[in-house]
């Protein structure tokens, strides 16, 4: 009887231990699903940007009953973007919103999307996108990334101290080069000027010290990073159309579930498009809080000036042809340009 009642006892124990241990690992699978993003952006907190982001993690919490979340590094705080990169080929991020330098530090052909003097209408950039949009998903797939959706920074002015009316003016003024640019790096050497190549986060510290005097960004872009209170003047002229984005990596995608990333995928692109039309808009607002704190329109140049601009595009284009891209792909893009002219 004695013996009946340990073995009883034994069972019980065994049986208890047995649920508990069940139970545990029941709540370390429930753990796993618990996935979290960090992600990285140069835009301030309380911008456009950031905004949409914040309202884009909330629709993908609620999306994943609150197994996938976000966590933003906003404003810069992760470096630059080749700081951000390095990060998330070890994944210490995970996703980040990039410019086009961004981007072609990662798949050097998209930079054709940034040639200077390219574009020339709103509606020349949307048919291109649109055309070029699968080539470039499948190509960043490759390269171990997930391309969420496309979200460009805009139009692009020169800004500076004094007016840049004129090839002749950039080669007199003091002007930035993003360290490590190839597009604008080759369109300067067409116009024989001499730019100064800084990170972009030294940019707002070498305009106050006069170290350079010439920027080139959008409107937008300009109030953000300040710039604009450093400089007196912005271009009509526009320099060209960036390009920008939002990559995750493709490593941090693969461990959610197939539903999750169904869900990322879609509300991903849904918020972007939304933020593509809201970045519209803050542009053109941005031009009238330049022009009230006093930075003046310099009129668009005369033909021949324009020319002469257009042929600095132009020989950028041929000199990064076969080295960033090849020619077949800026033939594509060039005949997509055609379709709309």
């Amino acid at each position: 009887m004695n013996y009946f009642k340990s073995s009883l006892f034994y069972f019980h124990a065994l049986f208890f231990t047995a649920v508990f241990v069940l139970v545990g690992l029941d709540s370390n699978a429930h753990a796993e699903k618990k996935h979290t993003i960090k992600f990285a952006t140069l835009a301030p907190e309380g911008s456009s940007w950031m905004k949409s982001l914040r309202r884009f993690s909330v629709k993908i919490k609620k999306a994943t009953e609150g197994n996938v979340s976000f966590k933003f590094y906003p404003g810069g705080v992760s470096g630059d973007e080749k700081d951000v990169i390095r990060k998330m080929r070890i994944g210490q991020l995970h996703g980040a919103g990039f410019t086009g330098v961004g981007l072609g530090a990662i798949l050097p052909e998209v930079r054709v999307l940034d040639l200077p003097f390219l574009f020339q209408s709103d509606q020349e950039i949307e048919h291109v996108y649109q055309a070029m949009n699968d080539y470039f998903v499948e190509r960043f797939d490759k390269k171990g990334y997930i391309l969420l959706g496309w979200v460009p920074v805009g139009w692009i002015h020169f800004l500076s101290q004094k007016p840049i009316q004129t090839v002749a003016d950039l080669r007199e003024s003091k002007p930035w080069l993003w360290e490590g640019d190839p597009l604008v790096e080759q369109a300067y050497e067409g116009m024989d000027v001499q730019p100064i190549p800084l990170s972009i986060t030294d940019v707002l510290l070498s305009l106050q010290t006069g170290m350079v005097d010439t920027v080139y960004s959008s409107t937008q872009g300009a109030l953000v990073l300040q710039w604009f209170t450093k400089v007196k003047h912005i271009t009509r002229l526009r320099m060209g159309y960036a390009t920008g984005g939002v990559l995750i990596s493709k490593k941090k995608f693969n461990k959610l579930p197939p539903a999750y990333q169904e869900a990322l995928k879609k509300i991903g692109s849904e918020c972007l498009k939304e933020l593509v039309a809201v970045i519209q808009k803050d542009n053109l607002k941005a031009e009238k809080v330049l022009e009230n704190n006093g930075v003046k329109w310099v009129p668009q140049p005369g033909p021949a000036a324009i020319k002469m601009f257009q042929q600095a595009g132009a020989t950028a284009r041929q000199n990064l042809s076969g080295k960033l891209f090849s020619p077949e792909l800026l033939n594509k893009v060039l005949r997509h340009l055609d379709e709309v002219r």
